[in-house]
């Protein structure tokens, strides 16, 4: 088999080759990294673009790790594998997933897993669960959780029985993992009355200033939350107005355009030493801000059940859509999603805009008939004269 072309990216010793997906069967980008360590290369597989998540800044991160010592390399972890007698229990697997999981929501996964998963199960292997132990974990859950917190926590015991037969670590479950379903297709709106208090609770805002710009960002650009949270100087491009957009939802990078309200919004805030634009504590990067959103959000009077930054995006697309100017392809590619369906939602709004264009164009054709049916009798009028 012929050498695969080795393409280098922005980050030092971080390079791909393109390969195939064998879930898909599509073509994506297969991440290495390489560095020194006691005086020897060592060039290991990062991971891949499509089944890991993989992204360059991502492979750059656990090359960092990895040169600090708080990540073992791969022969390092596979040599310790071989030597570790253990049982494979539901926690340890959990241990050895997360270095390799997407760093986007790790951190929910990981309470998810300590507070709903490790007291029940934790302490067995894949091949001593039972049904009737996830139906336990799932009825708990059900008393005071919403179906899509349930799922969440089904989910992560099925990625964590894939991962362990994908690694041939130990066997997998022995039945299929059920998830509740749910409708995730909830699209928060505003009304024009609730969004002019929305923008007055935010232009009043003294106290935080950086969550109400962050709030502006959020309605002018359709961003996610977290994607406002990793944003940094760098990926603003001031000069040819795109804002660049790494470790996105869907795994891949994006450019979407930066429109003049944006601009205005993200010049105006006050830079400090972090390269991030809406810094955390000590410069790093923000991980919450509900505790100074939710003032705004109450000063506003809007509903309780309305998630500020995630309605605010549905109010973005709403709004183009409901336009008229701004079909669904557009809007999905401006919402960064990875397919059509996801859009979807937004299409009785296009329909509205269609159906009140099509009126318009009714009552235009009747407005021209009239005025010639109206020249016409005027021009057939014999003066007396």
């Amino acid at each position: 088999m012929p050498k695969q072309k080795r393409i280098k990216t922005d980050y030092p010793g971080v390079y791909y080759i393109e390969g195939t997906s064998a879930a898909t069967g599509k073509q994506e980008k297969i991440y290495y990294i390489y560095y020194w360590k006691d005086r020897k290369k060592i060039e290991e597989k990062a991971g891949r673009q499509i089944e890991d998540a993989m992204t360059p800044a991502r492979a750059a991160r656990i090359r960092s790790e990895k040169l600090s010592g708080k990540q073992a390399s791969n022969k390092e972890r596979r040599e310790a594998l071989k030597a570790d007698k253990t049982v494979w229990t539901i926690s340890k697997l959990w241990g050895e997933y997360k270095p390799v999981r997407a760093p986007k929501s790790i951190g929910s996964d990981d309470n998810r897993f300590k507070n709903y998963i490790e007291p029940a199960i934790g302490g067995k292997q894949l091949k001593d669960i039972v049904p009737l132990d996830l139906d336990r974990i799932r009825l708990n859950l059900m008393k005071n959780r919403k179906p899509q917190t349930v799922a969440h926590v089904l989910e992560i015991i099925r990625r964590v029985s894939n991962f362990a037969i994908t690694k041939r670590l130990c066997p997998g479950l022995g039945f299929k993992v059920q998830l509740p379903k749910f409708d995730n297709k909830k699209t928060e709106d505003l009304t024009p009355e609730e969004l002019g208090r929305l923008l007055k609770a935010i232009e009043e805002e003294k106290d935080n200033p950086h969550v109400a710009k962050m709030l502006k960002v959020a309605l002018f650009t359709g961003l996610r939350r977290g994607e406002i949270f990793r944003l940094k100087w760098g990926d603003i491009d001031f000069e040819k107005g795109f804002i660049h957009l790494h470790d996105t939802k869907g795994g891949k990078s994006h450019a979407i355009p930066l429109n003049p309200s944006a601009r205005d919004i993200l010049k105006n805030v006050e830079r400090t030493e972090s390269p991030y634009v809406f810094p955390g504590r000590n410069g790093g990067l923000r991980v919450d801000c509900k505790y100074q959103a939710d003032p705004i959000k109450k000063r506003a009077g809007l509903p309780k059940d309305f998630r500020i930054f995630h309605g605010l995006r549905h109010v973005y697309a709403s709004l183009l859509v409901s336009s008229g100017q701004v079909d669904l392809f557009t809007l999905q590619k401006l919402l960064t999603h990875k397919s059509p369906q996801m859009v979807q939602r937004y299409a009785h709004l296009r329909d509205e805009a269609l159906r009140k264009a099509s009126n318009l164009a009714g009552e235009l054709v009747n407005e021209a008939v009239k005025h010639a049916e109206q020249k016409e009798k005027t021009d057939n009028v014999i003066p007396l004269r």
